[in-house]
């Protein structure tokens, strides 16, 4: 039996925006935006829902005039990647 792949990482924004954070540890809004090629909007609902789920944290800033959020990885996200990539190896595996 394959082992479950966590339905918030499977989606490819959110994992795409995991995997940058697994990396850096941290980064700004206006950087992964750049990096995934998500819309603004897109991305703000994306972080939002792996800040619910405790995967981030979101650090709301400004940079001058400007609003800038800072987004971390958490022990939680780290453990929910390295999960979902074990379970991944789990599919890649011949089965007998």
């Amino acid at each position: 039996m394959f082992k479950a792949l966590d339905p918030l990482l499977h989606s490819e924004l959110r994992l795409a925006i995991i995997s940058l954070l697994v990396g850096a540890t941290e980064a700004e809004f206006g950087e992964i935006k750049e990096k995934t090629g998500a819309t603004s909007g897109n991305l703000s609902v994306q972080l939002q829902k792996l800040a619910e789920a405790e995967y981030i944290t979101l650090k709301k800033s400004f940079k001058g005039k400007y609003p800038l959020t800072t987004c971390k990885i958490t022990k939680k996200g780290i453990k929910a990647f390295d999960d979902y990539v074990d379970a991944l190896k789990d599919y890649l595996k011949p089965k007998k």
